[in-house]
């Protein structure tokens, strides 16, 4: 089992090597290899998407990806800027399905900005289609406006487009999720104003009748982004386009208590995947040995899981994140009074002793 291993940069250096840690503990027999990806990448080899290490995670049956990004790369044209590795490696790798679960552990009840009443016994799964939309919509780009509001004007534009094939797939994707799970579906759209939408909405509605035993329900996107705060436990699977799922699944990360509890995978229809934590590289606190590691221990599970089939040992570091939390161990991003604030590599220490 080959794994693609690409910390990227600020924090994700760090929290990456926790979970390289973890994994290496497990009796499982894993060839890891890392290479740079991000502003690290860039500053080495000029490019943040670099051909060595593309031709690794095509090569690899999974990646296990940090962060990256950093404010020093900024002036950079958008081509050459570190998020484009990961853009780059959703087209190249064909990962078109993102599953972003949002579950907030009985311990973190009270870290959550909500109620407790709102959040205890939450657990949402976000997918999100993750190479269509405007993120990859053409054409794009700046000019000097021929007509509109403002001619003569600079301005910019940028397309949504979906396909009736990238729906039908990422559909079929959330509904055979949600029968694993409770059987609840949630369209998210905005098919009042977008035709890109309306289309949508059509094609789930579609898919929707081909499991008759999942229920399918449809809610526009701003509407969603108000539940999601007012009542989370109404959702079970929400399946949405790339720009609603982007901006939804970061509200839900706070319902848990914090950004740095929320892993994601991306895959392709080989279920080869990418996994990663969903916050970003924080290079604010990159290099204090104060993030949280556990969101990318819990991708490393997720990927075990959904890449690699190897479900037992995803349940043996799931339950380890458990354990540890209910020792009342927190980074600074989870800390509350009452409990124990512990650093970077405190926390990994933690999971590998509690896997036992």
């Amino acid at each position: 089992m080959k794994i693609a291993v690409l910390p990227g940069d600020g924090i994700g250096t760090e929290i990456v090597e926790q979970a390289v840690r973890v994994l290496n503990a497990l009796d499982l027999k894993l060839e890891m290899e890392t290479a740079l990806v991000g502003g690290a990448a860039y500053d080495a080899h000029g490019h943040p998407l670099p051909e060595a290490t593309l031709k690794l995670a095509k090569e690899a049956d999974a990646v296990l990806f940090g962060a990256v990004g950093d404010w020093k790369y900024d002036t950079l044209d958008r081509p050459l800027r570190p998020e484009q590795a990961i853009l780059g490696l959703r087209k190249n790798l064909g990962l078109f399905a993102n599953f972003r679960p949002a579950i907030c552990y009985e311990q973190l009840v009270g870290a959550s900005s909500l109620k407790p009443e709102l959040v205890a016994g939450l657990d949402i799964l976000i997918i999100r289609e993750l190479t269509g939309d405007i993120y990859f919509g053409q054409p794009r780009g700046r000019r000097v406006s021929p007509d509109g509001h403002f001619p003569g004007a600079e301005e910019a534009f940028d397309t949504m487009r979906y396909s009736r094939p990238e729906i039908e797939r990422i559909a079929r994707v959330a509904f055979e999720a949600a029968r694993k799970r409770n059987k609840r579906v949630t369209s998210v759209d905005k098919a009042n104003v977008l035709e890109t939408f309306q289309l949508w909405k059509d094609v789930v509605t579609e898919i929707g009748k081909e499991y008759p035993d999942v229920a399918l329900d449809h809610m526009y996107v701003d509407n969603a982004a108000m539940q999601l705060v007012k009542a989370p436990k109404k959702f079970d699977v929400v399946v949405t386009g790339n720009m609603f799922g982007d901006i939804l699944s970061d509200a839900a990360a706070m319902l848990t208590g914090s950004i740095g509890m929320l892993p994601s995978a991306s895959l392709n229809s080989s279920n080869q995947g990418l996994y990663e934590p969903s916050h970003g590289s924080a290079p604010d606190i990159a290099g204090q040995g104060v993030a949280n590691p556990l969101a990318t221990i819990l991708s490393a599970a997720m990927m075990l899981r959904f890449s690699l089939n190897q479900v037992a040992a995803a349940d043996r570091i799931e339950a380890a994140v458990q354990k540890v939390l209910a020792q009342g161990l927190r980074t600074p991003d989870i800390y509350s009074e009452g409990t124990t604030k512990v650093g970077t590599r405190e926390m990994g220490d933690a999971v590998l002793k509690a896997l036992g």
